[in-house]
């Protein structure tokens, strides 16, 4: 068997973060390491185009985006690309953020707060066409039985924790259709539906709720 050439062997690492600190924090923790080559972007809008311009192998991408978040751009990126690999990364170490991001399409998920080395092993396993979980969320989501069930957040799909996080930041129900490529009424729908899961009346108080869950 002919033995692999050194350019097939690197992996393409794209890194979609709005913290610069972040991003050179990676590439420092990632720079031991001459086969992963690495890009970066700061938002959505960016990092969905350096997907179609780069192909990268994997895409970790922060949640608390600027604009649509980190749950917009990989729905974004796997309609493109159903088989993309990407590892949702946030300062949140809630397991019902693990679990969205799951269902979203994720292959991993790793905590800004957890251990650095995390990141790295995410890495190397999704691009290997693995998945991963930090040992402690992983613990979390196995036995979080009836207190994650009684979350608030747990209620809501991913979808619908993004139109919360942008009613959080302020965005009218017009902007907010705009940002996620929907129509007015299903956003407008998705708010109803959003404030009988959560008990709420008015958009003011989905505004507390969302800030209160650290959306906003």
């Amino acid at each position: 068997m002919m033995a692999k050439s050194k350019a097939a062997s690197r992996v393409g690492v794209l890194i979609v973060d709005d913290h610069p600190i972040v991003v050179s924090g990676c590439r420092a923790m990632l720079a031991d390491d001459p086969d992963i080559v690495i890009s970066d972007a700061a938002d959505a809008e960016s990092g969905e185009a350096s997907f179609v311009t780069e192909s990268p192998d994997v895409c970790v991408i922060d949640i608390n985006l600027p604009g649509v978040s980190g749950f917009e751009l990989a729905r974004r990126i796997l309609r493109r690309d159903a088989s993309a690999r990407i590892i949702m990364f946030s300062m949140n170490d809630d397991p019902i953020f693990a679990a969205r991001a799951i269902e979203a399409g994720a292959k991993g998920y790793v905590s800004k707060s957890g251990d650095p080395s995390d990141l790295v092993t995410a890495i190397d396993q999704v691009s290997k066409g693995g998945t991963f979980l930090p040992p402690s969320i992983a613990q979390n989501l196995a036995f979080a039985g009836p207190n994650f069930a009684s979350s608030r957040l747990a209620k809501l799909t991913s979808r619908e924790i993004e139109i919360l996080r942008l009613l959080g930041a302020g965005k009218s129900l017009s902007e907010i259709a705009g940002m996620i490529n929907a129509s007015y009424k299903t956003v407008a729908n998705t708010s109803s539906i959003i404030r009988q899961k959560l008990g709420v009346r008015t958009s003011s108080e989905l505004v507390r709720v969302a800030i209160e869950s650290r959306l906003a």
